[in-house]
């Protein structure tokens, strides 16, 4: 009794296994969780040590070169970059990508433990060395909160009581906010005063020091009862009282200086929205929750809270990840309704509509199957796992065709239907499940593929595995059973001759009948065809991942190295009233001095730096969001010439900060920017390249004050007070913390407004003098200042000195990154290099190239694998390379698709080009067991091979047509459009050349020659 009998007598147990499938599936589907695009794992960590004080340099080689070579003693660790600048450094640990996100923390923790080790040999001055692993962290919503008659602190205290109420939502994972000011105390000191009084700007720096500080005093013990002592006479209070160093007199310090609370006077990081200053609230969500559902909870307890909210505030979002989900995931639904729609509509005309039903509610339970899978799996409704099972779609049907097919044709031949189901089923079962398996494999590079674009795309290849190998499941078992129920008994018809009498079979026999009969001509036909499509295949524009269709895209302000970031802020205040003044702008984000939360995985912050900002702007529609785009690339560049503009479109997947990106490695760092300015010439030369800069950026300017050492010494002045003098009178010095309930405001020393303005301040400055005991001029220990230029920038990759060189490709044009890439490489690689200098590609080269290694690596077992099962299924070479022989004609069509529909060849379409080949192999079995069974029928050859393709071409096109067709809604997703027509072109294609070619290939190996009739 085979599986089909069993499925057919058994019929309570066949009913079990439907209603499972239906029912549990469709629990299933509602149960998954919902996210925009897959997780994948950020394997980098910063490690950031700050030196106050030290140049560039000293920070290099007293802490970053220490450090990188501590941290490269971990096995773990796959490449260091780091940026050195004035009093920090900053060091990105990549590891390799063979490491899953279990095995992380464990990393961080040794990484932790690595660095601390080192930390009592740092130089003194430098703070201890802290290790940043979060940046995995995504702010799926992201608020800007604005109120433009409120203060920071109020803002503040509000974002903090929403955030106070957020956490205590189902599903709310961490909540971040950014852009908060730190509110401080300022002490501005007077120089006239203080020296009238002859005070000691030490004596008054050390009481503000004490001042405010919880002291334990103990405690006395009074009648037996236990009380605390709590020396709290100077309570909050920041204006003690100073004793005068020669009169005795008591003054407080409100008499010598002007006390006041305010703000960082020069904040770190700055955002802005719709043109007011603003607070950003990040919601990252708890891992495996539906994306959707927490977003709407998020959404009523806001609504909730806005009774609350005071009058003026306003709290609007950036990015809402549960909305995107919604819309994206119910799209997806949609195209993959149609897809099942036209896959069914397709086989109730090609194959009548009791077969078509039969096949449909297979396809319709096969994808329900597939969903108690993915919940099983915890695989989420995301862009990669619906793509996939739109993909999947038309080859869940192959399996049941073949079987269908085969019960149409037994019947008509005079079986009964239990006769006709065992029958082909005994016949199919082994070879389809060959074929599936092949149909697998041929994914298995992605889901295998350990880097951050495998373990993106991995959903795509473990979707497939549950629904291919599902499909081929209910083919052996519930097709038969729903055919014994469905099928009627049609009438006799005695003679496969009498089954395949169609116009279309007749036009087929003539053409297979030729190309047997000229199989020299037909093979050098076909092999003219397949180099003019290796020849038109250069033609084809390549890519790495194309851009999002979110109508959101950003705009990069770089201003000169060195630019104050209140110098920046007043930029874009008039870059975002240019952007509001236009039609289609929905609103625009601005973040100053480093980039936004992460809000989506692919989206890349920006580290530190004072003259960058950049503005998220946000249009109604795709179509908007371009014309908006190409406008302000136009026009914004004439109306503000001194900044840099770098406009970049949102990503689906992981993305390098500039496209194209040439590396010199070498020690001088003269050098360096002498070989970095002539790759930037050619880069210039080139009118599409935009946004070119290099990562060391401009030197920068320092005042370097000249100390007479001798007269400092007979003064008593140390070199130390002098920093301290300066710091003080142009920066502040933090002297201590006054406490204000749970807040911790630092308390800033600085000399009055006036001084610090004004460089001519630097003549009337005093320093109190030890040896002399009153103050004296500056002057007297600073004979000069001198301004020199210096590298503010130090960048290292692999602990060698690297300057990177930075371009973009226009991305409002039709040209790709690659081919402006392909016009620089040989200009800059002709480039002289002096000995000791080295040149490597970075950008889209270098990630494109790392994931196609990580691909191919996992592809010669992938396809030994898939070879071995079809000697397997044959017990033959020959025979297997046959079937192997027609893989290569899928790129005759796949090169036609792409060059008509002028898509890219990307990334996806790599997958869709790799994952052919088990489509193509797949048909190719089904014929070849075709001719098998028509041999061991005692046929001859040559009729033998004509009757099988013959007998095919239904079930082989009808399978091609259903995935063709089922693709289309594909080729209108932004991501999945590329890969789309690679599969439907290079199918349809390979399709049509299979069902001619097996059989020439195969007569030709074999030796058949046509009768001379049929000659």
């Amino acid at each position: 009794m085979n599986i089909a009998e069993y499925t057919i007598k058994n019929r309570v147990i066949s009913w079990m296994l439907l209603l499972l499938l239906f029912v549990g599936g469709s629990s299933a589907f509602f149960k998954l969780g919902r996210l925009e695009d897959p997780a994948f794992t950020i394997k980098e960590a910063m490690v950031v040590t700050s030196y106050p004080g030290a140049t560039a340099t000293e920070v290099e080689e007293e802490l970053t070169y220490p450090l990188e070579q501590a941290i490269r003693l971990l096995p773990y660790v796959d490449k260091i970059t780091s940026t050195s600048s004035p009093g920090l450094s900053q060091i990105m640990v990549s590891m390799k990508m063979t490491y899953d996100e279990n095995e992380l923390p464990q990393i961080w923790d040794e990484l932790r433990r690595k660095v601390n080790d080192l930390a009592p040999t740092m130089p003194a001055g430098a703070h201890p060395p802290s290790v940043i692993d979060d940046f995995g962290d995504v702010f799926g919503l992201l608020y800007l909160v604005t109120g433009p008659s409120y203060q920071f602190d109020d803002l503040k205290q509000y974002v903090d009581l929403l955030r106070r109420e957020l956490e205590l939502i189902d599903g709310v994972g961490k909540i971040d906010i950014s852009g908060a000011q730190q509110e401080q105390v300022f002490i501005e000191l007077s120089l006239t005063r203080l020296a009238a009084l002859n005070l000691d700007l030490n004596t008054v720096v050390n009481l503000l020091t004490q001042q405010n500080a919880v002291l334990d005093a103990g405690k006395m013990t009074i009648n037996g009862e236990s009380l605390y002592l709590r020396p709290t006479a100077l309570g909050s209070s920041i204006d003690p009282i100073i004793h005068g160093r020669d009169t005795g007199q008591l003054v407080r310090l409100s008499d010598v200086s002007t006390l006041h609370r305010g703000f960082q006077e020069i904040p770190s990081h700055l955002l802005r929205y719709n043109g007011q200053p603003a607070l950003s609230l990040g919601i990252a969500f708890a891992d495996g929750v539906n994306v959707v559902e927490v977003g709407q909870r998020v959404d009523e307890r806001l609504a909730e809270l806005a009774e609350t909210r005071p009058v003026g505030i306003e709290m609007k979002p950036l990015y809402h990840q549960s909305q995107e989900v919604e819309n994206s995931v119910d799209g997806f639904v949609i195209s993959l309704v149609e897809a099942v729609a036209i896959v069914i509509v397709i086989l109730l005309f090609a194959m009548g509509w009791r077969s078509g039903l039969i096949i449909g509610i297979i396809l319709l339970l096969t994808m329900l199957g597939t969903f108690i899978a993915m919940d099983y799996a915890e695989i989420e409704l995301q862009r990669i796992s619906l793509g996939a099972l739109i993909i999947a779609l038309g080859m869940l049907v192959d399996n049941a065709i073949v079987v269908v097919e085969g019960i149409l044709v037994g019947l008509k031949r005079g079986k009964s239907k239990l006769e006709a189901c065992k029958e082909i089923v005994s016949q199919t079962q082994w070879p389809l499940l060959g074929a599936t398996v092949i149909a697998i494999t041929a994914f298995a590079p992605i889901g295998l593929s350990p880097d951050a674009t495998g373990e993106f795309m991995a959903s795509l290849f473990y979707v497939l595995l549950f629904s291919l190998f599902l499909s081929w499941v209910t083919a052996l078992t519930l097709t038969p059973f729903l055919a014994e129920m469905m099928l009627p008994l049609p009438k006799q018809e005695q003679g496969s001759e009498d089954l395949y009498q169609g116009k279309l079979y007749q036009i087929f026999r003539s053409f297979l009948q030729w190309a047997l009969a000229h199989r020299a001509l037909t093979t050098v036909m076909l092999v003219a065809i397949l180099v003019g499509a290796v020849a038109g295949f250069g033609k084809v524009k390549q890519a790495f991942f194309p851009p999002s269709n979110t109508p959101m895209f950003y705009l990069d302000v770089w201003l000169p190295e060195g630019t104050d970031i209140r110098e920046t802020e007043a930029l874009v205040k008039q870059l975002e009233t240019e952007v509001l003044k236009q039609s289609e702008t929905e609103f625009v984000a601005s973040t100053i001095g480093q980039g936004l939360p992460r809000f989506t995985l692919t989206y890349a912050p920006e580290q530190s730096y004072a003259s960058y900002a950049q503005m998220a702007i946000r249009a109604a529609d795709q179509e908007q969001m371009f014309a908006l785009a190409k406008r302000l690339d136009s026009e914004l560049p004439k109306q503000f010439p001194q900044p840099m503009f770098q406009l970049k479109l949102m990503e689906f997947g992981p993305s390098p900060k500039s496209k194209v990106e040439a590396r010199i490695s070498g020690a001088d760092p003269k050098v360096l920017r002498e070989l970095a300015l002539e790759v930037e010439d050619i880069f210039r030369q080139d009118a599409n390249a935009r946004g070119i800069r290099h990562n060391w950026r401009e030197r920068t300017k320092e005042l370097v004050p000249v100390i007479d050492e001798s007269q400092a010494r007979r003064l008593g002045i140390s070199t130390e007070a002098v920093a301290q003098t300066l710091k003080m009178a142009y920066g502040g010095t933090t002297v201590g913390l006054y406490r204000d309930g749970t807040r911790m405001l630092p308390i800033v020393t600085r000399l009055e407004q006036p001084y610090r303005d004004d460089y001519d301040s630097l003549d009337n400055l005093k320093i109190y003098s030890p040896s002399l005991q009153h103050y004296v001029p500056l002057q007297q220990v600073v004979r000069d200042i001198q301004l020199i230029s210096t590298d503010s920038l130090i960048q290292r990759k692999d602990r060698k000195r690297t300057i990177t060189v930075l371009a973009d490709h226009n991305v409002l044009g039709d040209e790709t990154a690659a081919d402006l890439f392909n016009r620089l490489r040989p200009q800059v690689e002709a480039l002289p290099l002096p000995a000791g200098y080295e040149l490597e590609w970075g950008g889209e080269y270098e990630a494109s190239g790392d994931a196609q290694e990580m691909l191919f690596g996992s592809l010669p077992m992938g396809y030994l694998f898939m070879f071995i099962i079809t000697v397997l299924l044959f017990n033959s070479v020959r025979k297997p390379v046959v079937i192997w022989l027609t893989v290569p004609l899928s790129l005759i069509g796949v090169t036609i698709g792409l060059l008509l529909t002028n898509q890219p060849f990307s990334f996806t379409a790599l997958l869709g080009l790799l994952s052919l080949s088990g489509m193509v192999l797949k048909n190719g079995i089904v014929l070849m067991d075709q001719i098998n069974v028509e041999m061991d029928s005692g046929k001859n050859p040559y009729q033998a091979v004509m009757d099988s393709a013959i007998s095919r071409v239904r079930p082989v096109s009808m399978a091609a047509m259903t995935t063709i067709l089922g693709l289309v809604p594909l080729m209108f997703d932004a991501f999945f459009a590329s890969m789309a027509v690679t599969i439907m072109f290079g199918l349809g294609f390979a399709t049509i050349l299979t069902l001619v070619i097996v059989p020439v290939f195969y007569a030709s190996f074999y030796k058949i020659k046509p009768p001379k009739s049929a000659a």
